[in-house]
């Protein structure tokens, strides 16, 4: 996972390093092993075939099934192949969720986490081409207050002790899980960030682009969401998730979709407001279903103001889902009901 070659550069090197990101040669047909190995040789062993992209996807039952560690922690498994060139091997880092605690967190990545500034239509990419397309990612900018309000939710300071002594990467004791739709070229990129600036670390569901309808598009954004999450949310069915999004790539309708579905696995949603534009007709339904459901909503411009409520109501390993519950109904209010509760609330937030 090492990140030299994302060191400081500018000008051509820089759009030099992030074109090599893009430029690929897709193989099909390459038999690549995933080993996991135990105390006495291999424990797991099994091989599939990259698909016309590249890719090699991995669904093996674990018969007899594995205990999950007590706490989140990240294990090592090793994928083989062949080349013209000779065997090849690379380590594959996969997280286990602990059995202490049973809430997680999804959270999206752009403009959730790294500032794009691209809010708007194709006015907001010219604008903002440089930051997307020609910075490191230690030049980027992370969302103001992220990472102390994503250590704090992780509950990274009950971490230690939690790391690989080869890679020294911690595992918070509540396991992160990231979405997004930008492309599978900046995964090495976006991992780079997140260890530059502090971030938990987590698997990340990214998309394979095309130029097509299905890749761009503010629907198309929200359709890939979707469904990351709800593979997510069919694997871990005995745990609850706490969703993190931004109201600039489909974010409100996607989390719709997975609150309706999976109504009782959602603890509560956490949604950054930074785009110009109105709510589309679409968000307004969205974020209306969300609350019907009577899971808590949180809205604000700022970490800062979710922050305090995750201190003021001290989080602990036992009970933590009622708390965060508590935590987000602290800045929900209806104002319908309550126009003064509203009014004292959106104080709280400026």
């Amino acid at each position: 996972m090492g990140d030299a070659k994302f060191e400081e550069q500018t000008g051509l090197a820089a759009i030099g390093t992030m074109l090599g990101q893009f430029i690929s040669h897709e193989v099909k047909g390459v038999d690549v092993t995933l080993i996991v190995e135990g105390e006495d040789g291999p424990s797991l062993s099994h091989t599939a075939q990259s698909d016309s992209e590249g890719f090699v996807h991995f669904d093996v039952p674990l018969d007899p099934e594995w205990d999950l560690p007590e706490f989140p922690a990240w294990e090592i498994a090793q994928l083989h192949w062949n080349t013209e060139d000779g065997p090849r091997q690379v380590d594959a880092h996969i997280l286990a969720p602990g059995m202490d605690g049973r809430l997680a967190v999804i959270s999206d990545i752009d403009d959730t986490i790294i500032e794009t500034g691209i809010t708007g239509g194709i006015g907001s990419v010219a604008k903002n081409w440089k930051r997307v397309f020609a910075r490191m990612p230690g030049q980027r900018a992370i969302v103001p207050g992220a990472d102390t309000f994503y250590n704090e939710l992780g509950d990274a300071a009950k971490a230690d002790g939690l790391k690989l002594a080869k890679e020294q990467m911690p595992a918070t004791r509540r396991p992160f899980f990231y979405v997004s739709s930008s492309p599978w070229n900046l995964f090495a990129y976006l991992v780079a960030f997140q260890r530059m600036r502090g971030l938990p670390l987590g698997p990340i569901k990214l998309r394979d682009w095309g130029l097509n309808r299905e890749t761009f598009g503010k629907s198309s954004h929200g359709s890939h969401k979707t469904d990351a999450i709800f593979e997510i949310l069919e694997m871990y069915p005995d745990m609850k998730f706490a969703l993190i999004g931004d109201d600039t790539q489909g974010d409100f309708p996607a989390f719709a979709s997975v609150v309706k579905e999976f109504p009782d696995q959602i603890a509560a949603v956490f949604m950054r407001t930074v785009s110009e534009e109105k709510f589309s007709a679409e968000e307004e339904a969205s974020i209306t279903a969300i609350r019907d459901t009577g899971i808590p909503l949180w809205m604000g411009d700022d970490y800062a103001t979710g922050l305090e409520f995750l201190r003021a109501n001290g989080f602990t390993p036992s009970g933590e889902t009622q708390q965060i519950v508590k935590a987000v109904e602290g800045v929900v209010v209806d104002e319908a009901s309550d126009p003064a509760a509203a009014q004292s609330a959106e104080a709280a937030q400026d």
